[in-house]
């Protein structure tokens, strides 16, 4: 095997992702394969870091070991581990290749090899054909032989986030910390990879070794709660409790309570002394969730607190000092509620030291699939289904839906329509491919999603072919309408992109494999 490609890119500076990247497309060149994938271990599951050949949501995916028995089978030997072309083993890819989207696979040849790092299992490679017989002794061996590269690889890319963090934070991780410090844990991990979340993803990176209070600022549905956890993880403070409170859910006559405690016979019912939230988090931190709920009494005594690191409890005579860092976070203007004296000027002012927004799901980007492919697989587990995904269609739509609620709703969006899709009849051992239609989504998103791929709003009507205009006199079905305004699309980012279609699925956000498969629809392949 010639590993030239894989040392030149050892010895070149690149960012991870491009890295990781490079290294699946040079493995699947090399072993002629139809799909290769990457993935990291995580706790009990395996993520995709890097994937060629499979569609774009498999990288929101969480594969859990035990639920996958030929996962399970190559993390657990150190050797390359094949699967005969008749093996009975589910294929967790199954209408996941871009090749074959939503169809199960056929009858082919299937490879693995665990990787690992500094002496601990790091995640697995894994290689499928879909010829039978493009695996054979040779290409074993030849796998075995490069795997030592792909580990140095993978080594190399985390020393390189590693020094980096050092770089940005250097008192807030070390090289030992990095499962305390990943984006998430679990169901509370933080997926996407578009450039708006990166940025923030940075920011908070830089933030989070300070004692600074931060507000978050969001929509309802962005997730504020896994970004306050996130900011937790990557402080000084990152052993001590993270208390979580509701300010909305507060009673106002127990409000004052919940935060500072209180002492026996304080009001009538407190048998008992009872610390506080702020107590309850001493070393570390409160996360102040809708904030902006706080009742105003309340918000004067936080003020303090603020100030002087002091709370007292309700009934108590004497103060007592915490040392505790306050995160916040709200959906509402709080500068409007200032205006209209709803919340106090002074206590903004301390709470937004350094306000960080979050960007909502509909300025994302791609992420959205991701995601969507996150909760895609945590259905298919839950209601033990062969396979879960999407349709191209029904990509598009979640592509052009604005998410008023954000990812809460895309959560239930992909949830209500599993739960359709089986109430319909279909079969758990059958690929379940989920239509537009099953999502559910308003009308207004319904028309968007099968609006023209090319969304820009630069391209004037008058450029359009007479049928894809929006004319109320246009004649003819809505279908051929369409069709002719997508084949505009297609053939004008062809020309600007001088005939590569890969550039041009880029330019109107579409996987490179279902331009292909629509352009052939539309007669210009």
């Amino acid at each position: 095997m010639d590993h030239r490609p894989l040392l030149a890119d050892l010895a070149t500076d690149l960012p991870q992702a491009v890295r990781l990247q490079r290294l699946v497309a040079h493995l699947r060149e090399r072993f002629h394969s139809g799909a290769v994938a990457l993935l990291q271990l995580e706790e009990d599951h395996l993520r995709p870091v890097a994937v060629e050949g499979l569609v774009r949501e498999a990288l929101g995916r969480r594969f859990v070991v035990s639920q996958h028995p030929r996962l399970a089978a190559i993390l657990a030997r150190r050797e390359v581990t094949c699967f005969d072309h008749d093996s009975t083993l589910p294929d967790p890819y199954d209408g996941l290749l871009d090749t074959l989207v939503g169809e199960p696979l056929p009858v082919h040849d299937c490879m693995g090899v665990s990787l690992w790092v500094d002496g601990q299992p790091w995640g697995v490679l894994t290689l499928d054909a879909l010829q039978t017989g493009t695996f054979g002794d040779a290409a074993r061996a030849a796998l075995a032989d490069c795997k030592v590269l792909v580990e140095a690889a993978v080594r190399i890319s985390r020393l390189e986030r590693e020094v980096q963090a050092l770089r940005s934070a250097p008192h807030t991780r070390s090289a030992d910390d990095e499962r305390t410090t990943r984006a998430g844990d679990g169901d509370m991990e933080i997926v996407g990879q578009s450039e708006p979340l990166l940025r923030l993803l940075h920011e908070l990176e830089v933030v989070a070794g300070s004692d600074l209070p931060v507000l978050l600022l969001g929509e309802t549905g962005v997730g504020k709660e896994l970004f306050a956890r996130l900011l937790h993880r990557q402080s000084t403070r990152r052993t001590k409790p993270l208390v979580h409170v509701n300010c909305a859910a507060l009673p106002e006559s127990l409000a004052e309570s919940e935060l500072f405690g209180h002492v026996r016979g304080a009001f009538s019912g407190a048998v008992t002394d009872r610390p506080g939230r702020f107590e309850a988090a001493e070393g570390g931190t409160l996360f102040l969730d809708e904030v902006g709920e706080l009742p105003l009494a309340v918000q004067a005594k936080l003020l303090r607190t603020l100030q002087n690191g002091e709370i007292q409890r309700l009934g108590a005579d004497r103060p007592r000092r915490v040392d505790v860092r306050v995160i916040a976070a709200t959906n509402r203007n709080l500068r409007e509620q200032v205006r209209d004296g709803a919340f106090r000027a002074d206590l903004y002012h301390r709470l937004s030291v350094y306000p960080v927004p979050i960007p909502p799901l509909r300025e994302r980007g791609n992420d959205v699939l991701l995601l969507a492919g996150r909760f895609l697989e945590l259905n298919r587990a839950r209601l033990g289904l062969r396979s879960l995904r999407l349709s191209a269609s029904a990509q598009d739509a979640l592509r052009r839906y604005p998410w008023p609620g954000n990812i809460r709703e895309l959560e239930h969006v992909v949830s209500r329509a599993a739960l359709k899709a089986l109430s319909r009849g279909v079969s758990r051992a059958d690929i379940v491919t989920l239509e537009p239609a099953l999502l559910d989504l308003d009308a207004d998103a319904a028309s968007a999603a099968h609006a023209p791929l090319n969304t820009s709003a630069s391209t004037p009507a008058a450029e359009l072919p007479a049928t894809a205009t929006t004319s109320n006199t246009a004649e003819g079905p809505l279908r051929d309408a369409v069709d002719a305004c997508q084949r505009h699309a297609i053939t004008q980012a062809l020309a600007r992109h001088q005939g590569n279609w890969a550039q041009a699925a880029r330019a109107l956000e579409v996987d490179a494999s279902n331009l292909h498969k629509l352009a052939r629809r539309l007669g210009l392949k």
